[in-house]
């Protein structure tokens, strides 16, 4: 019997529950099948609409596009100066620079008749990014009447952008490295890096840990950057050994149960020192239909690093590789940042016709390439194939790492704010 005072729904009911649980699995059957005929009616129907008319279809396809980090990326004040504060932090280089030189190109322009010299910015958020912290002001102009009575009655309107706004916003993930926009403070402090010219050829000396079994992956990497040497370490100072027979650097292969977990990169001969962790290390000979790499020097390909600290990542590893590749061996290899994750990857290409099943290549705009009608590029991997994550730059070259350093790694708890 039921309590008193509660009334049992009618049996046709939907919010009916019996006690039944064959019953109970039919109605939810029934519930779920009724739910999806009618998602697929709507569907077919908004199909039959932008049939009609093709415009719907094209802002379908502008608001679905996935949140991803990378488009949730937070960054520091746009406006604020990179060269004062350092590696830590996280702005971009090249929209600083712009911003820059749109504001002197703007105090030198001539006034025009009828201009006034006193008008100027309202403020100096215009020249923070739209994607960062800035407001429409299109937006503000349209606000209606009950938008206005409810931000009088405590309720403000954000000005930073949702995440749909920033995921439609016209940014991409990927971008090739433009290394002529370090910062001068970030060169003054590491000269050897920041060379006015192409820096000069390397020479590396790849070496392990004390007592070290990987022998073998370290004659990888001797494949993996030219002009390099591998000798097995010993308990002699490996780096003033290095530096008094002209090494440019130095790298170590860190090792953790028989496997790479490690990558330490000394700038010789007064460093600074960097510190990378391994991951997803993986052979050439593993990879399906990959390719033997010959002795021609390749070229690089710097993908994604955008802050000061990337920059000086970048820097580090264009002094790795010579400055004059072999275009004869089709070699490259690309180092691809992405989420301060660095995935290095090698590769031989072949240029050859476009075949007509296959679509043509398109630039960032998604329109067809001019200059590369016809033309497709095939590539075959030639390995290794391994991840980096960049944990500490120490000062110089120290006999105890860690005892002093420029920037340390984990000290970032956001997620959607990235270092490189």
């Amino acid at each position: 019997m039921g309590m008193k005072g509660q009334r049992r729904p009618p049996p046709g009911s939907d919010s009916f529950k019996t006690a039944n649980k064959q019953r109970r699995q039919l109605q939810h059957i029934k519930r779920k099948r009724e739910k999806d005929a009618t998602r697929r009616a709507e569907r077919y129907a908004f199909k039959k609409e932008e049939a009609k008319n093709p415009k719907l279809k094209e802002e379908r396809l502008k608001r679905n596009i996935p949140l991803t980090l990378e488009r949730k990326r937070v960054w520091d004040g746009a406006d604020s100066d990179a060269e004062e504060h350092g590696l830590g932090l996280s702005v971009d280089v090249e929209r600083i620079k712009r911003a820059k030189k749109e504001a002197e190109e703007e105090l030198n322009r001539p006034l025009e008749d009828g201009e006034d010299d006193s008008e100027g910015p309202e403020s100096d958020n215009e020249s923070v990014d739209s994607m960062i912290a800035t407001s429409d002001s299109e937006d503000e102009d349209e606000e209606t009447d009950e938008d206005k009575k409810d931000s009088g009655c405590g309720r403000t309107k954000s000005s930073l952008p949702s995440a749909t706004d920033r995921a439609t916003s016209p940014t991409h993930s990927t971008r090739s490295t433009n290394l002529n926009l370090a910062p001068e403070a970030l060169a003054a402090k590491f000269p050897t890096l920041f060379t006015s010219g192409p820096p000069p050829t390397p020479k590396i000396l790849i070496t392990t840990a004390l007592n070290s079994t990987l022998h073998k992956e370290a004659d990888i990497l001797t494949d993996l950057f030219p002009n390099s040497v591998y000798i097995r370490r010993t308990a002699h100072p490996i780096s003033k050994f290095a530096s008094n027979r002209n090494f440019t650097a130095l790298i170590v292969l860190q090792e953790d149960q028989k496997k790479p977990s490690g990558l330490t990169v000394v700038h010789l001969p007064h460093g600074p020192t960097f510190h990378f962790s391994i991951s997803n290390w993986i052979e050439g000979k593993r990879l399906p239909g990959h390719g033997r790499a010959t002795d021609h020097w390749p070229e690089l390909i710097l993908n994604n690093f955008r802050t000061p600290l990337g920059l000086l990542t970048a820097h580090l590893f264009r002094a790795l590789f010579p400055p004059q590749p072999e275009f004869e061996g089709r070699q490259v290899v690309t180092l691809h940042n992405q989420r301060d994750y660095i995935f290095v990857r090698r590769h031989r290409y072949v240029f050859r016709e476009k075949r007509e099943t296959e679509k043509a290549v398109v630039g960032a705009d998604g329109k067809e390439m001019a200059g590369a009608e016809g033309i497709r590029t095939g590539l075959q991997e030639l390995g290794p194939r391994f991840t980096l994550k960049l944990r500490r730059v120490d000062k110089g070259i120290q006999r105890a790492s860690g005892q002093e350093w420029e920037w340390k790694g984990g000290m970032e708890k956001e997620r959607t704010k990235f270092q490189l």
